[in-house]
């Protein structure tokens, strides 16, 4: 299990050197909190418990070293056999160090919370007894070089990552559907490397050979993932900040697993854990095989460092493709970013893929009820402008996907006063092998639909005031199933007396589908000390 080991090695290996520059803050505390939770269906239930936390918070910001971590251990304490003891994990680190002209390495690791079914219910809050919710961990590191050899420009870089999903409890589908795999863990290793030259440097057209490999062992059904490619673009300037670019590549994906184990009606036997058990004798089945060639095209837009446009359209996955990137820096800390996305990925891959690309500074917000490192993340600084991790947290499936979507993030820093909002749309059709008598993701699709908007100021010297509003929907083509809606708002207040702190908090959360809804309202009181 991870729970930060990674990001906690960069961040003190970061401190050491910037230390007597006394640019270092770092906050450890311990929280003890009392939470009031209300059912408002009819004969709902009124749960009331303690929480006792630890955490820290810390950030180093030189010239060489980015490094931010946010993270909180909670224990629950219930006062009845209605509501059971309970534990979470929940943070975010992302760490960059320089460590030589061009010689760079990342590192990060998230610890949150996860829908485990997409058909399960939507929990918008970790308060009281929640259904459907798996602790995730994740984290990556590697180094990154970036280089020029006279005209030509070099980059390279490698990334080692881990991905760990604990089984969850009841997930709210009905016992007559097809029963889902639970994930486990995974490793991932992915390498790239790109060289190049720019255009009117050497030639009029700016020219790029690229290539990546990435393979990946899941816990699950010994599922591997191997995947490389290499491709050529050409970029020709058209007018000032206009550009046309278009490439062509050969990729090679294969996707495998074994069988899992089958009783004697044909369902996959379970462990205790409630996984499907691995079949070590069955032969290992293809889920995918790709080789063949892929092109794009497009346009390039940069009227001023402050603003990025690229779109592109091509063919591959056997299929149209639609990519492309839109940025925005309306100032310090404040901007507008927007991705439209096509890839074959994994839960485990697309969960360390997108950590690496968050930022290093990123709002911290007072957010008892759990679900603060579960959706978008907004930057505080430069033109990192943060990033939605809601399509993944859909839920943690076992099968690989081809992804698509669109998610953006805007934010606004000004003063004391920080906004943000982000939102998307994601769809993922699953791809696994047809196994004699068993179910099959194979062909599948999901999707889901999010937004959310978060505000907060400070109100005099001492208070700070936060809001959020989010909602989601989820759908799949899975038999039996119906469209679920989760929602939430919540507000806290938080003041300090010094080293002592005091946040009050309420909100109302809920998800809606044909046949059964929930509506609860949440209300908390917490006093931290921080040393």
């Amino acid at each position: 299990m991870i729970r930060f080991g990674i990001a906690a090695g960069i961040l003190a290996l970061a401190i050491q050197p910037v230390n007597a520059q006394r640019r270092v803050q770092v906050t450890p505390y311990i929280e003890a909190s009392q939470v009031l939770a209300a059912d408002l269906g009819s004969g709902g239930d009124v749960l009331t418990y303690s929480t006792l936390s630890a955490g820290i918070d810390a950030s180093v910001h030189t010239r060489r070293v980015e490094v931010q971590i946010s993270y909180q251990y909670e224990h629950r304490f219930s006062y009845d056999d209605n509501l059971t003891d309970d534990h979470t994990h929940s943070g975010l680190a992302r760490a960059k160090a320089v460590v030589a002209p061009g010689l760079t390495i990342e590192g990060g690791a998230i610890a949150t919370r996860t829908r485990a079914d997409i058909r399960g219910d939507a929990p918008q809050s970790f308060a009281g007894n929640t259904r459907n919710v798996s602790q995730v961990y994740s984290a990556y590191a590697g180094p990154s070089l970036a280089t020029n050899l006279g005209h030509m420009f070099i980059n390279a870089a490698y990334r080692f990552g881990y991905t760990k999903v604990e089984a969850p409890g009841d997930t709210g589908v009905p016992a007559n559907q097809p029963r889902l795999d639970y994930y486990d863990d995974s490793k991932v290793h992915v390498a790239t490397a790109s060289v190049g030259v720019k255009s009117g440097t050497v030639l009029p057209v700016g020219i790029t050979a690229s290539g990546s490999f990435t393979r990946e062992d899941a816990g699950q059904l010994d599922q591997r993932f191997e995947g490389k490619y290499g491709r050529g673009d050409v970029v020709l300037p058209v007018a000032r900040g206009v550009a046309l670019t278009a490439g062509v590549g050969y990729e090679q994906i294969q996707i495998s697993q074994r069988d899992p184990v089958l009783n004697g009606i044909g369902d996959p036997v379970l462990d205790s854990h409630g996984r499907f058990v691995t079949d070590k004798s069955s032969p290992r089945r293809i889920a995918y095989d790709l080789s063949g060639v892929f092109w794009d095209a497009g346009v390039i837009w940069r009227p001023s460092t402050r603003t990025f446009l690229e779109a592109r359209v091509g063919r591959r996955y056997g299929s149209m493709s639609y990519t492309g990137s839109f940025s925005y820096q309306m100032g310090p800390g404040s901007g507008v970013q927007i991705g439209v996305y096509d890839s074959v990925e994994s839960f485990g891959q697309q969960l360390n893929g997108s950590l690496s690309t968050l930022p290093t500074a990123f709002v911290t917000t007072t957010d008892p009820f759990g679900n603060q490192f579960s959706g978008c993340i907004y930057g505080t600084v430069g033109s990192a402008t943060g990033g939605c991790l809601n399509s993944i947290f859909a839920s943690a499936v076992t099968s690989a996907y081809r992804a698509r979507g669109v998610a953006g993030v805007a934010v606004l820093n000004r003063g004391n006063t920080r906004f943000g909002i982000g939102g998307g749309y994601a769809r993922r059709t699953f791809i696994a092998p047809n196994i004699p008598g068993a179910f099959t993701l194979n062909g599948i699709e999901d999707e889901s639909i999010y937004g959310q908007f978060f505000a907060s100021t400070d109100i005099g010297r001492n208070g700070q005031l936060s809001s959020s509003v989010f909602a989601s929907y989820y759908n799949t083509d899975l038999p039996g199933n119906d469209g679920i809606l989760g929602w939430g708002a919540n507000t806290a207040y938080t003041h300090s007396f010094g080293h002592l702190g005091a946040t009050i908090s309420a909100g109302i959360f809920g998800f809606d589908r044909d046949g059964d809804s929930s509506t609860s309202a949440q209300a908390l009181l917490a006093m931290r000390y921080g040393f």
